[in-house]
C-alpha cells in the first residue's frame, strides 16, 4: 500500500532524500501519520521519525536528529525524508509506514502501524 524510493549509495557527509507515497491512483496520505524506520544488518528495525497528520508535528529519535528532516507535500500525497551529513552507520533498509488519523504518540512501536512499504537500501560507504 506504500511505495518508498530514493535510497542509493551515498558518500558519507551526502545526502539523499527518501519518498514514501501511497499506491494507487488519486490516493493520499493526507489522513495518515507516517513514520520511517530503518534496520540495518544484524540490528533490530528501529523508528526514527514520524509526521503527525493535519498539524503536521515531527519527531526524530536522537540518532537521526538534526540531520534528518521528514515533511509533507502540499498534495499530502507524499512524505519525504531528507537525509544530511549521512553517516556510515546510517546503512540500512529503510521502510515507511502509515496508520489513519495516528498523532505519532509512541511513534517507535511497529505494531501501531497498519500500511507498510517494502523498503529501500541506503548505503553510506565512501
Amino acid at each position: 500500500q506504500l511505495v518508498e524510493s530514493g535510497g542509493g549509495l551515498v558518500q558519507p557527509g551526502g545526502s539523499l532524500r527518501l519518498s514514501c507515497a501511497a499506491a494507487g491512483a488519486g490516493s493520499t496520505l493526507a489522513d495518515y501519520g507516517v513514520g520511517w524506520f530503518r534496520q540495518a544488518p544484524g540490528k533490530e528495525r528501529e523508528g526514527i521519525s514520524c509526521i503527525s497528520p493535519s498539524d503536521g508535528r515531527t519527531y526524530y529519535a536522537d540518532s537521526v536528529k538534526g540531520r534528518f528532516t521528514i515533511s509533507r507535500d502540499k498534495s499530502k500525497s507524499t512524505v519525504y525524508l531528507q537525509m544530511d551529513s549521512l553517516k556510515p552507520e546510517d546503512t540500512a533498509i529503510y521502510y515507511c509506514a502509515a496508520e489513519d488519523y495516528y498523532y505519532c504518540s509512541g511513534y517507535q512501536i511497529e505494531s501501531l502501524y497498519s500500511s507498510w512499504g517494502q523498503g529501500t537500501q541506503v548505503t553510506v560507504s565512501s
